[in-house]
């Protein structure tokens, strides 16, 4: 079990459910300090009462304002933080580039590019503060592949890869480290979502849909929540260090993302 030495100041964009729930999880029981916000007043409500001494604030990370008074709440608590985790993101639309609209594109790159740009530039200041800093960015399997019928998504979470990669170099020299984890389909009410878009676009019942998914990773399993929570404490604890720009593949190895395989 990874066990962090010092009690650090955590932000998790999107901690109120799913991966984002689990991570905060895991560093609530390392006893560190959590910041967190959440779009979904339904899951905020639920997460007060698992963490009522936990920090939680209602913003879209969409909106530039709305996250710079999160951050303006967190910096009345702290002076700075140690770790930022970036799990906000949507699935986007499921459909043939030619059949996406234009406004499902853009609200896919409004929150999961843009958004994680407006987290970022917000905490970059604060993380300038710590002895330990860290960024963890959750991109995706999608993040290597195409993937037909995900346009919006596979180029959002592309983009991840890029922004990880170059603010590595930019923040280098404050020792902040930046590293992307790409999870491949992970268990919960998303990929369930998923994959019932999936089957609806194709013409397959979900059955099919999901034994594709599983057929498309060697280890022939989907990543648990906990896999991805445990690899994002790994990389804001003193073993990961000296790793930074990477694209770290959590996925049993996935072998393609086409549409047969």
């Amino acid at each position: 079990m990874i066990t962090l030495e010092n009690k650090l100041n955590v932000v998790v964009i999107a901690g109120a459910s799913g991966i984002g729930r689990k991570i905060v999880s895991a560093f609530a029981e390392q006893g560190c300090n959590v910041f967190v916000c959440d779009i979904s007043e339904s899951h905020i409500k639920a997460f007060k009462k698992e963490f009522p001494d936990i920090f939680i604030y209602r913003a879209d990370v969409a909106s530039y304002e709305e996250v710079k008074t999160f951050y303006t709440h967190i910096k009345e608590q702290v002076t700075h933080i140690d770790v930022l985790v970036n799990s906000a993101g949507i699935a986007g639309p499921t459909a043939a580039l030619e059949d996406v609209d234009p406004s499902e594109w853009a609200t896919t790159m409004n929150i999961n590019v843009n958004g994680m740009f407006h987290c970022i530039k917000e905490g970059i200041p604060m993380l300038k503060k710590s002895s330990n800093p860290s960024i963890v960015n959750l991109a995706s399997s999608a993040s290597f592949y195409g993937f037909p019928l995900r346009s919006p998504y596979t180029t959002a979470k592309w983009g991840t890869i890029g922004m990880t990669k170059t603010l590595a170099m930019e923040l280098g020299k404050y020792n902040i480290r930046v590293n992307a984890i790409c999870p491949g389909s992970v268990s919960g009410e998303r990929i369930d979502r998923v994959i019932e878009a999936d089957a609806k676009e194709q013409g397959k019942t979900i059955e099919e849909i999901k034994s594709l998914y599983v057929k498309q990773v060697s280890l022939k399993t989907f990543v648990e929540p906990e896999d991805v929570a445990n690899l994002t404490l790994f990389l804001a604890s003193p073993l990961g260090r000296y790793i930074s720009g990477q694209a770290i593949g959590l996925d049993g190895h996935t072998e393609g993302l086409s549409a047969e395989l």
